[in-house]
């Protein structure tokens, strides 16, 4: 199977776990914004951006902690007890530490309340163009309006070539869902994994 059906494959499997883990309404707020540019390196870059109804220190506890991921975004959520720049999570509450089947996001730079940027340091198993995706840098940054949180996802490094490409495709509509996901947690409430 080449990478391009692997990667469709790998969409179906993150998507139906997703939606079964999640099956959450999008909230009724100001959509989710989406920009894409090429770099000097010709390298792409792509930010989402959106306004969260909460006030920032709420919504740096759930982007910057295990408990408060498992508020919106993934059932099972933990720091790594060898390294504690890394947070690790699962849409599979069964999965354990190391699983095949967890995601591993290593912090580079925290500025509480305003800033946190990661690398995805291991993916599920099989996830299709991998040494591309291990490139690329995540930024969450914050601001604070009118009592709300505006939250800019910016991500950069991905390379101009068909495995980046596939990468923004797929990125450009799971980073939405992700934050349409934290806009839902913030106007309903956290997610309880329990009933999911």
């Amino acid at each position: 199977m080449g990478p391009d059906l692997k990667l469709r494959a790998m969409i179906r499997r993150v998507a139906a776990l997703f939606l079964v883990a999640c099956a959450l309404p999008v909230a009724a707020a100001e959509p989710v914004r989406v920009t894409m540019h090429s770099e000097a390196d010709k390298s792409h870059t792509m930010v989402h951006e959106a306004l969260v109804d909460a006030p920032i220190a709420d919504v740096w506890t759930a982007i910057s902690t295990p408990q408060g991921w498992m508020g919106w975004a993934v059932p099972i959520a933990w720091i790594s007890p060898a390294d504690s720049d890394v947070l690790e999570t699962s849409y599979d509450r069964n999965d354990a530490p190391g699983a095949a089947g967890t995601i591993q996001q290593r912090f580079i730079i925290r500025i509480p309340g305003r800033l946190l940027a990661f690398r995805t340091i291991k993916a599920p198993a099989g996830f299709p163009h991998w040494e591309s995706y291990r490139g690329v840098t995540n930024v969450f940054e914050l601001e604070a309006e009118n009592g709300a949180t505006r939250v800019r996802l910016t991500s950069t490094g991905y390379p101009d070539d068909d495995a980046g490409r596939a990468l923004l495709a797929f990125f450009e509509s799971g980073n939405a869902r992700t934050l349409e996901n934290l806009q839902h947690r913030f106007a309903n409430g956290p997610v309880d994994w329990t009933k999911r």
